[in-house]
């Protein structure tokens, strides 16, 4: 008996018939919207719409329309839709808590008032970009057969967009020994990432060709990706550490440290679903002829624009403006200390034990400095203290400086032979080298 094939053609005019009736929750909904006219869009309104063009891609990708010549442009208007929606709610999540994160008198009137500024400019951008798009999903549909409702109909709403259910994101974060390290190690996270997006260089530019390159160089989708990532995780490592503690609620530096961090990563996160959105067609999943068509339907330049000179920019002052407290709260929950010590007979700086020390450091958390001679270098940064150790080949005595508890260890590491017996040697302090 034959066997029956895994895949089967579907008929475009069928298919046709089926998206008709996917796609009316997006159109009705398109239409309520449309016939508020300029109201501005709230929550649960992006939150619909994003709920509804997602399904709709989900039916279109598992059909394979992406790659079918008739239905190309409708699936790349739903993606662009759903991104969009995406980009807009965190816009709208961070205008209806911007007030409460309370960052608007620290680091300046004037820069918090752009913060305000830049953020109505960018959700008034995404609303003006979604109603394009779904004028353009009418007349697609229109064009491809797709039966789609005349106008805008009693439609249940789809509830209150609900709670996203995460476990705490622990990868990275050590056991920490108690709340003072907890909130030691987030504030020195909060400083690296400061520094990270310091050193992207992404900088406002007016010209568009200036910024189409600086995003190519510095900020394509991955870059955008790790960004948020690293912000997302900073933020995930203060609730799951700190917040509802007993020090979050006697020390207003913290909450406004949490602020800080929400406002760049809601930021960050409309970042990413743009970036998205014009990078799409670079991955070939976008033909040629879709692209020119989108194109004249959201302007390029306007979206470099929005997300250089509005979204990263004002993401990289919110984070940069809370640097400040992070620095303030380092020494108020750390022992700083510093600690002194010779090699031992027949140890080295190199490789292995340079790695252990960096393990150290990086099992705490929290910032140490290493002094070789009249130099010093970051102890947890493994490409500095190499260079620092090389530069310094005869040197015997070593000077840590930071919190006590990671210059304890390291006293321990270095004499007990820095490793080089192996590491089972080492005292049972330093058993999680081990791991």
């Amino acid at each position: 008996m034959a066997e029956s094939p895994l895949v089967k053609l579907v008929p475009e005019d069928d298919f046709a018939l089926l998206l008709a009736g996917t796609s009316n929750g997006l159109f009705l909904r398109a239409r309520t919207l449309f016939a508020r006219g300029d109201e501005h869009w709230g929550k649960r309104d992006l939150f619909e719409l994003h709920s509804e063009a997602d399904e709709l891609e989900i039916c279109l990708d598992d059909y394979g329309a992406r790659w079918n010549t008739r239905y190309h442009f409708f699936t790349e208007l739903t993606a662009s839709i759903r991104g969009f929606s995406l980009a807009g709610l965190s816009l709208e999540h961070l205008h209806r808590r911007l007030d409460g994160y309370g960052i608007h008198g620290h680091g300046g009137a004037a820069q918090s008032e752009c913060l305000k500024l830049g953020l109505e400019r960018s959700r008034e951008f995404v609303q003006r970009s979604l109603m394009t798009l779904l004028t353009g999903l009418f007349d697609e549909a229109a064009l491809v057969d797709i039966g789609v409702p005349l106008e805008a109909a009693a439609l249940k709403p789809a509830g209150v967009p609900p709670v996203r259910f995460q476990l705490p994101r622990t990868l990275g974060i050590e056991n920490l020994a108690d709340e003072n390290q907890r909130i030691a190690e987030v504030a020195s996270k909060y400083m690296q990432a400061c520094e990270m997006l310091e050193q992207a260089g992404l900088v406002p530019l007016e010209c568009p060709k200036g910024r189409d390159a600086l995003l190519l160089e510095r900020c394509r989708e991955e870059h955008a990706r790790v960004f948020e990532a690293t912000v997302h995780n900073l933020q995930s490592a203060y609730d799951t550490h700190i917040k509802n503690t007993t020090q979050e609620s006697s020390d207003p530096r913290l909450p406004l440290l949490r602020g800080h961090i929400s406002t760049c990563l809601h930021l960050l996160q409309a970042v990413t679903q743009l970036i998205h959105f014009m990078e799409r067609h670079e991955s070939g999943e976008r033909g040629a002829e879709a692209q020119e068509r989108l194109t004249k339907l959201i302007r390029r330049e306007e979206v470099t624009d929005i997300v250089v000179n509005t979204l990263l920019e004002r993401a990289i002052w919110a984070l940069g403006a809370g640097s400040s407290l992070a620095a303030e709260l380092l020494p108020s929950y750390t022992d700083v200390g510093t600690v002194q010590v010779d090699l031992p007979e027949g140890v080295t700086l190199h490789a292995r034990p340079i790695a252990l020390v960096v393990a150290v450091v990086n099992h705490y958390g929290t910032p140490v400095e290493i002094t070789i001679g009249d130099k010093a270098a970051n102890a947890g940064s493994i490409l500095e203290v190499m260079i620092l150790a090389g530069s310094n080949p005869e040197a015997r005595t070593v000077s840590f400086q930071g919190d006590a508890r990671p210059i304890a260890d390291l006293q321990c590491l270095i004499e007990a032979g820095a490793g080089e017996q192996g590491l089972d040697d080492l005292p049972e302090s330093l058993a999680y080298l081990r791991g």
